[in-house]
């Protein structure tokens, strides 16, 4: 356990250490460090605090250095959709203008390096007891050397805190439900608080419990009783204690939510009133306020446009992310799933005593109730984006590993011939995965496996699947090693590229200009089909850089005609970036404003206006009809 562990430590925290910030880290961090250093939770509303808040420890701690008079925070306390706008600037100037960027991303990370390696830990514990101690450490060993948990658990984001507090309100439930008691109860609310605190999301763990409820009515387990009075009176003591740890889990996301907000103003609670009575109750209220607003944004919220199989689709489709999982997962965790399956079945039709331990048929049945629930949400999700969606169903995907060491022991001893090859089997696929892992390093963000049969990254998926703008590390690598002065950059994300390569340009491809032809330009690899419209580069010399999350181009020494052969697009053919619904490109919005943080009230006052016309135009052709 403990030389796996490391072996995820070194390859998770060794490909983190060369990667540039990314998207969603940038507000993160950002909010993170206001919400312990002013109790004011005005930034990130959309994501619950824990994540950023352990993220932010350490940077407080070594006295991470913030601005609160900068116009970028006093500009995103006057509404929900300015702190949008806000805490995108914010959050740059934290971690590039008032810190030095490189060791406060850095920092910001450790923490979530630890929770990647205790969820494998947990892994490791549930799978032991699961199935036995060569079944933790399979569950681990998949787990370890998972890209996708190598890539995302490092970064600071919400998707492997929701995974870990996920399988601790599982395990706690299914205990609580085995055996009701005070301890079981906290350590349930413990764990269902966690999750609360980690992605609003975890609002599925409700349909998890009744959909368990209602399990046990059409399919009771062993020490159910039977007696219908005996049956009655232990479902109401199990009821009780769910509706007692949910109530504790409730009042400690709302002890969380006062503390991190008790200086954050309750202006946007105003029809209350403001007398002394008023400001009481509009301080107590503010917690849940704060809480349904952020689940509003995040139920209620604009998505990009789904992209797979170089398709786009512009609403939920049903194998998004089955295909990406097959897509984005090594090929060996896929055969070890269907090797547990098929094994599952013989041991079921050839052993007369089961697999699971008696004691722990609750817990497994509780695996496979909340994975259907989890993976079912994802698939009829309107919200399909990326594989770190999938980090919950990945994470109880590896927990169904666990019997598969025990069941092919059991079948050996009774004469199953096949079982010894199903464990050498077992064996050399979890080499493979460990292979698969060191070979891949240190490019977990854009790896694809084996299935993708060898085709460019940009032609099958997008966004954080491919590129976050963790690359830009390995541009001014590029630059350095090619003695560039000047490099054209097209980046996925809102930042600065001049905040790692100081050589750069801000660049669209879609809009190549006569003055660009004979330079080097810079790619994201999102932007050649997906965000923007670049194929035309492809005809040029280039090369993949950090994985092929980006691409180097060296431009024609003459520009084509857009529209012609060789040439850019039309504007008519243009990509908008990542499906954002703007006239222009969006992220010179936000570079601009990161440039100088006065234009965001201007900014801002030319969206209202945009807003306001729009409003005007659809009410004229409405009267018009």
């Amino acid at each position: 356990m403990v030389l796996l562990l490391a072996l995820m430590a070194v390859l998770a925290d060794g490909a983190a250490r060369r990667e540039s910030v990314t998207f969603d880290e940038i507000a993160h961090i950002g909010a993170g460090v206001s919400y312990l250093q002013k109790l004011d939770m005005r930034m990130n509303e959309e994501h619950p605090p824990l994540a950023k808040v352990l993220a932010a420890l350490p940077l407080v701690v070594r006295g991470v250095q913030a601005d609160y008079s900068h116009v970028s925070w006093t500009f995103s306390g006057s509404g929900l959709f300015k702190q949008y706008m806000g805490q995108w600037i914010f959050g740059h100037w934290l971690i590039a203008r008032w810190n030095e960027p490189l060791a406060t991303v850095f920092w910001a990370r450790q923490p979530m390096l630890f929770l990647t390696l205790l969820l494998g830990i947990v892994l490791f514990l549930y799978g032991s007891r699961l199935g036995d101690a060569w079944g933790g450490l399979l569950c681990l060993c998949a787990y370890a050397t998972m890209p996708a948990m190598l890539a995302f658990g490092p970064l600071v984001l919400t998707d492997i805190a929701i995974a870990l507090f996920v399988l601790l309100t599982l395990w706690t439930f299914a205990g609580m439900w085995r055996s009701p008691s005070r301890s079981t109860i906290l350590r349930f609310a413990l764990a269902l608080g966690g999750a609360l605190l980690s992605k609003f999301s975890a609002g599925l763990l409700f349909f998890c419990f009744a959909a368990f409820i209602l399990s046990l009515r059409w399919c009771p387990v062993a020490g159910q009783p039977t007696d219908k009075v005996e049956l009655r009176a232990w479902r109401r003591l199990r009821r009780w204690s769910l509706t007692q740890g949910v109530l504790f889990a409730a009042l400690f996301v709302y002890a969380v939510y006062f503390v991190l907000s008790w200086n954050e103003p309750t202006d946007s609670l105003n029809f209350l009133g403001h007398n002394v009575a008023a400001l009481f109750l509009r301080r107590v209220l503010m917690p849940p306020w704060i809480y349904l607003r952020g689940l509003a944004l995040f139920a209620f919220g604009s998505k990009a446009p789904g992209f797979i199989l170089g398709h786009t689709y512009p609403h939920g489709i049903w194998f998004f992310f089955p295909v990406l999982f097959l897509l984005k997962s090594p090929l060996a965790f896929f055969v070890l799933l269907l090797l547990a399956l098929g094994t599952g079945v013989v041991a079921k039709l050839r052993l007369s005593q089961a697999v699971i331990p008696e004691e722990r048929e609750l817990h497994w049945r509780a695996v496979w109730i909340f994975l259907v629930v989890f993976s079912g949400a994802c698939i009829l999700s309107r919200f399909q984006i990326s594989i770190r969606h999938l980090s919950v169903p990945l994470a109880l995907l590896i927990l169904l590993l666990a019997p598969l060491p025990r069941a092919l022991n059991q079948l050996r001893s009774a004469g199953w011939p096949a079982a010894r090859a199903g464990l050498w089997l077992t064996v050399a696929l979890a080499l493979a995965s460990i292979a698969t892992a060191v070979r891949a390093y240190p490019y977990y963000l854009p790896f694809l496996s084996s299935l993708s049969a060898g085709r460019p990254g940009y032609t099958l998926v997008a966004d954080s699947n491919l590129d976050w703008n963790q690359g830009l590390l390995q541009v001014e690598n590029f630059v350095r090693q090619r003695g560039l002065t000047r490099v054209l950059i097209d980046e996925y994300g809102f930042v600065d590229p001049t905040l790692y390569v100081s050589e750069a340009k801000f660049w669209n491809c879609q809009e190549a200009a006569p003055a660009d032809g004979g330079q080097w330009a810079v790619v994201s690899a999102n932007l050649i089909e997906e965000s923007h419209n670049c194929v035309w580069l492809l005809r040029y010399p280039h090369e993949a850089l950090a994985g092929g999350s980006m691409y180097a181009f060296q431009l024609p020494e003459v520009i084509l005609t857009a529209g012609s052969s060789g040439g850019p697009p039309l504007p008519a053919d243009y990509h908008k970036f990542a499906g954002m619904a703007f006239a222009g490109d969006p992220r010179l919005i936000w570079v601009n404003c990161i440039r100088d943080p006065q234009q965001l009230q201007p900014t801002w006052d030319h969206f209202v206006a945009m807003a306001t016309e729009a409003q005007k135009q659809k009410r004229s052709s409405k009267s018009k009809r």
